[in-house]
This record gives C-alpha cells, sequence and structure tokens, in this order.
C-alpha cells in the first residue's frame, strides 16, 4: 500500500493559507521551519514547494523583532 504523499503548495500558496507575506514564508522555508519543504529547479528558476501538512499548527511569529527580555530590578547588565 502506497503512502499518499501530501498537497505541495507554492510560496504564493503556503502565503496565503497562513496570511504571511511571500518573503517571510520563503525565509522561512530557507530557515527550516517547513520540515518537508524542499526547493526544486525549473528551465527558468529554482522554486520552494511546501508540503500542505508542514502549514498544520504553524503560528505566524508577526511583524518585526521580538521584544527585548526585561533586566530583572537588582541586577545589572555585565
Amino acid at each position: 500500500m502506497k503512502k499518499k504523499e501530501p498537497k505541495m503548495l507554492t510560496i504564493r500558496e503556503a502565503a496565503a493559507q497562513i496570511g504571511a507575506a511571500e518573503i517571510s514564508v520563503r525565509i522561512w522555508a530557507k530557515e527550516g521551519r517547513f520540515p518537508g519543504a524542499r526547493k526544486e529547479s525549473s528551465p527558468i528558476g529554482d522554486y520552494w514547494v511546501i508540503p500542505e501538512t508542514d502549514l498544520e499548527g504553524f503560528v505566524n511569529p508577526g511583524r518585526g523583532r521580538p521584544p527585548k527580555a526585561k533586566e530583572e530590578k537588582g541586577k545589572r547588565k555585565g
């Protein structure tokens, strides 16, 4: 019995499903946040495909940098 392959999505399709910018999804794919993502080649260039199952439970981290950790009172840096 063959295991059914998950539907593979383009960067654009994945971005639409999780409500993120395409560039963000591309960066996350390069960083390995989508374990099954792979880079494919074609005569016109390379592109990423992401399994639809990798998007289940994915939390969009939102915009910008994360906030800096607050320093505890009475402790000094350094």
